[in-house]
């Protein structure tokens, strides 16, 4: 099963600074069939204007996994840790018992970026922070895992729940698959271009959220950059 949800059907605000689109509920849009995927709870296509940002603010219980698309997002946080992500890299905030965090675009031009968060499992622990850079050309034609929580996935960054993160980069007419474990949930975003996935057409920004489909064939009808997240049910 893929449920294409079309960028142009996503809820969202624009605050000026901020133009923001919500994959699933996420303040004041609020969808009762789009309240999470899987243990996906939010996904966010945040353009940030130059020179702004999110000002000092909590979470706790939630795994938040920042892909910069475009641009570098710059972070700091109560527990002293402060770093630059830029475009293709990916930051990840476990926010655990509890934290405060200001994400700006110290940037002179906008900052594009997918802001992704999972529920965590397990027991509660002290917050962490964490990123680290992930060149384009290492994903080319195939999927790299970005962020896990999955045993075996050393070489991502580690999050706290059943899921992992991945991107890859594909050229026009270039195909890459994925196999999805049984009752596992998936959901892929076009970074940029356009993919077809498993013969349904997926453009810039579109959302499709798959189940019970055992392998994923992704074909790129042009260049294209994706990220998938495939988390437990």
């Amino acid at each position: 099963m893929i449920d294409i949800r079309r960028f142009n059907t996503l809820g969202g605000a624009n605050h000026g600074w901020l133009d923001a689109k919500h994959h699933f509920s996420f303040a004041s849009y609020h969808d009762p069939k789009r309240m999470g995927w899987g243990a996906l709870r939010v996904w966010n296509d945040d353009t940030i204007a130059a020179g702004t940002g999110f000002p000092p603010h909590p979470h706790s219980d939630m795994e938040i996994i920042t892909y910069v698309r475009e641009g570098a997002i710059t972070h700091e946080d109560s527990l002293g840790n402060k770093g630059r992500t830029e475009a293709g890299d990916v930051q990840v905030m476990s926010a655990g018992t509890g934290i405060r965090h200001a994400e700006y675009n110290a940037e002179p031009d906008a900052t594009r970026i997918f802001q992704i968060w999972i529920i965590p499992d397990g027991e509660r622990k002290a917050p962490s922070w964490g990123t680290r850079p992930f060149p384009k050309g290492e994903r080319s034609g195939r999927f790299v895992t970005l962020a896990s929580g999955i045993a075996g996935d050393d070489d991502a960054l580690p999050i706290r729940t059943d899921a992992r993160v991945l991107g890859a980069s594909l050229k026009a007419g270039e195909t890459a698959e994925y196999a999805l474990g049984q009752g596992r949930h998936a959901y892929m975003v076009p970074a940029a271009g356009a993919v077809e996935i498993n013969g349904q057409a997926l453009g810039k920004g579109d959302g499709a959220a798959i189940r019970d489909e055992s392998v994923l064939r992704i074909t790129a009808k042009e260049d294209a950059e994706l990220v998938l997240v495939d988390s437990a049910a």
